[in-house]
């Protein structure tokens, strides 16, 4: 029983990080287009 949750959450910790990690690049990504768009206005 003990051992079924560890492993469960292991498999939620290693989700949520990679979650976390897919959203910091999104936010990269959005931020890259909005400098390109701005340099491109200027």
């Amino acid at each position: 029983m003990v051992r079924k949750v560890l492993i469960g959450l292991a498999a939620s910790s290693m989700l949520f990080i990679s979650a976390c990690n897919t959203i910091h690049g999104m936010g990269k990504d959005v931020e890259s287009v909005g400098d390109t768009v701005a340099d491109a206005a200027d």
